[in-house]
């Protein structure tokens, strides 16, 4: 996912993506470890989309949006 995509994106879009590609890099090297993957190559890209979103978090903070926690507790 381009960083251009992702400004687009709402903060709350965000949160849901962040999670949901947590839980699939968790997936991704679960499965590494039991069975080489294919293409290695997509933890580093599961990897990287995650600092991408948690940057745009982390931006948004400091130019002032206010913080709302979603998700578990």
């Amino acid at each position: 996912m381009e960083q251009k995509v992702i400004k687009e994106l709402t903060t709350s879009e965000i949160r849901e993506r962040l999670d949901e590609e947590k839980r699939q890099l968790t997936k991704l090297k679960l499965n590494h470890a039991v069975s080489p993957l294919e293409n290695p190559n997509k933890i580093t890209a599961y990897r990287r989309t995650i600092a991408r979103l948690q940057t745009e978090l982390r931006y948004r903070v400091l130019n002032g949006e206010p913080i709302i926690k979603v998700g578990k507790k």
